[in-house]
């Protein structure tokens, strides 16, 4: 692949053979609809002009994402011939035959600069099967006016208890600021993404080294109980159909003393054109509770090709055009360096600009001390922070985490949710042979 800056903008000018230029096939891509991703896709014009590939988007909430597209790709439906997936699924369907290998990326490419926490996670017995537009992990961000404010100073490495001090402490409920914002949207990648990465921290686990599920142990009541206290005392109204989208409008409004989620998300309340408090955003490492992990998790967004497509080549040439080096360098030049994707690739992190950007560094420290092959204080026989990688996860989690949301809109206890949980999760791990 080589590519030429033009004007200042860099274009891929022979990304693919002239023949393949000339059949000016069409692609269509499923995606999730973060700001990332909304941004990518008005780049995408210098991708068609260069290679004479469209390009057809469907832009999805993120539930309705992962609903699609597995069910796509189960049932062999051929809609896409790109899929935006993660660290979850990629594995598990490349292990079944479902994905085109990516092992033959161009030289120029440099699939070695992907970050190894991304690369491995994307990967099954060491053959990538996606390549990450961004990774992530989870931080805290808050707002350094109120934080001095409440006479309170955020240490690097905070506690839960910390947190929850401090989020009473900034909440002024008659003017809508509330101390912390979370997520508690039903489903396993929105709500349930957060609290088992929560629960880690407080020591619980999904299941324990035999498959017997752990919703009837006492750090997960602890987790649901703390995180349920804290959210009334400082929470907004509502939150339990709030999930990443609707809570980084409520922090870029001014309304959130706190916001523990993606790391992704720092670019977004840091951009003086969204966010009404840009110059008053301070960044630390999600919180723990002193037993040796931390509620911080690990993820990417990752470009996957379908094994059934008959788009496979020009779907590659895409994902090399926008997961590429040369895609950072674009958006860095017409956005600036806060905006480019991040936490795939090592050299981004090695750049002199990027290291100026003011998240940068932590945004690296979270993803590097988030380990998915030892996520929980007790073992586990699964490996992941925020989910289990097995196939039955995903159904499992979207149902508990549906009971978990009932409790945060208060239609049921703790106790109720978590009794539902372990049975419904028991039942379906047994019926599923383990």
């Amino acid at each position: 692949m080589q590519f030429n800056r033009v004007l200042g903008v860099t274009t891929a000018l022979t990304l693919c053979s002239a023949a393949a230029i000339a059949q000016d096939s069409t692609i269509t891509i499923a995606t999730v609809n973060n700001g990332d991703m909304i941004r990518m896709q008005g780049y995408t014009d210098q991708f068609t002009e260069a290679t004479g590939i469209g390009v057809e988007w469907v832009t999805l909430e993120e539930n309705v994402l992962r609903q699609r597209v597995t069910t796509d790709i189960t049932t062999k439906g051929g809609q896409f011939d790109i899929m935006t997936i993660g660290m979850y699924e990629t594995p598990i369907w490349g292990a079944n035959g479902w994905l085109v290998a990516l092992d033959d990326l161009s030289a120029e490419y440099d699939a070695g600069d992907i970050l190894p926490a991304m690369a491995g996670g994307l990967s099954h017995d060491g053959t990538l099967y996606a390549a990450p537009f961004y990774g992530e992990s989870s931080m805290i961000m808050y707002r350094t006016d109120l934080m001095e404010a409440a006479g309170l100073e955020m240490p690097d490495a905070p506690t839960w208890d910390f947190v929850r001090e401090a989020a009473v402490a900034m909440t002024d409920r008659d003017n809508e600021i509330y101390g912390v914002c979370l997520r508690g949207k039903a489903g396993w990648g929105e709500g349930g993404a957060f609290i088992t990465a929560m629960s880690n921290s407080f020591g619980a686990r999904w299941f324990d080294e035999d498959w017997n599920a752990q919703f009837d142990t006492q750090p997960w009541a602890d987790t649901l109980n703390f995180f349920v206290g804290l959210m009334t005392e400082a929470g907004p109204p509502g939150y339990a159909t709030n999930g990443f989208n609707e809570n980084l409008s409520l922090f870029q409004q001014g309304k959130c003393g706190m916001w523990i989620d993606a790391t992704v998300a720092a670019s977004f309340v840091t951009n003086p054109n969204e966010s009404t408090v840009a110059d008053s955003v301070g960044f630390a490492l999600a919180p723990d509770n002193g037993l040796g992990k931390r509620s911080n998790w690990l993820w990417a967004w990752a470009l996957a090709i379908p094994a059934g497509t008959e788009q496979a080549a020009s779907a590659k040439q895409f994902i090399e055009w926008a997961t590429s080096k040369e895609y950072i360098e674009l958006v860095a030049a017409n956005e600036g360096w806060a905006n480019v994707p991040p936490g795939a690739r090592t050299s981004l992190y090695e750049n002199p600009e990027y290291q100026k950007v003011p998240f940068a560094q932590m945004t690296l420290d979270s993803i590097l001390s988030a380990d998915p092959n030892n996520p929980t204080v007790d073992p586990v026989p699964y490996v992941g922070i925020q989910f289990a990688a097995i196939p039955e996860f995903a159904g499992i989690a979207s149902q508990v985490s549906q009971e978990f949301s009932a409790v945060y809109a208060g239609q049921q206890s703790v106790e109720e949710a978590l009794a539902k949980a372990q049975a419904l999760t028991t039942e379906e791990m047994e019926a599923a042979g383990y």
